[in-house]
Order: C-alpha cells, then sequence, then structure tokens
C-alpha cells in the first residue's frame, strides 16, 4: 500500500478525531497540509520536529484522501504530497508514536511495509 505521512501532536490528533476532520493550521495559512512520504519522513521529522514530545505519525491512503492531493517541489527541489482541504480521518489507515531519541532527532526505520 502506498501511504503519505504526517507529523502532529497527540492532541491535536485527538482534537481531529473528536471533531471528525484533521485540519491544521496550514491549512489556513498556507492551503494545505504537509505530508511525506515514507524516505522523507526523518529529514522533515528532524528539521521541523526536533527534540518534539508528544508526537505521533499518522499513515495515510492516498487513495482514500477526498481532497485533492498535490505533488509539489520545495524551495530544494524535492517534491512533497500536500492535501489540499480537510483530511477525512477513514484515510488515516494506522497512528502511531514518534519519540525522538535522547538526542532530540527522530529516527526512523524504513521497512518495506510502510511504503
Amino acid at each position: 500500500m502506498n501511504r503519505l505521512f504526517h507529523m502532529c501532536a497527540r492532541k491535536d490528533w485527538e482534537a481531529a478525531q473528536a471533531a471528525g476532520v484533521y485540519k491544521t493550521p496550514s491549512l489556513e495559512s498556507e492551503g494545505f497540509i504537509h505530508c511525506s512520504r515514507p524516505e522523507q519522513i526523518e529529514g522533515t521529522a528532524n528539521r521541523y520536529y526536533q527534540g518534539a514530545a508528544g508526537q505521533v505519525l499518522l499513515h495515510i491512503a492516498p487513495a482514500k484522501v477526498q481532497a485533492e492531493i498535490r505533488w509539489e517541489a520545495s524551495t530544494g527541489g524535492e517534491t512533497f504530497p500536500h492535501i489540499y482541504g480537510p483530511l477525512n480521518l477513514d484515510a488515516v489507515v494506522a497512528v502511531e508514536d514518534f519519540v525522538p531519541n535522547a538526542d532530540g532527532t527522530f529516527s526512523y526505520p524504513q521497512p518495506a511495509d510502510r511504503s
């Protein structure tokens, strides 16, 4: 199964479950929800969330996402998936705790079943 990944605070995910839909501040400010491909998870986590406790990683099935997904290049030229609109909760097929290492960095193994 192809998956996209989105990292967020557990409290934000729990609020989304109560609301029935997941939205982020980036949806209001930038118009999209940031996601990563499997090989981008560790770099994205360390760039934006280093040392952040209480995080979860949402595993998203692109085929189930009701909003538009656009593949867009970053300033460095790397392509990232962005969801334009709220994320319907049934597109989230798994949620896992994403805990930083003792030095605050994140490490994420890349087993074949997560891609």
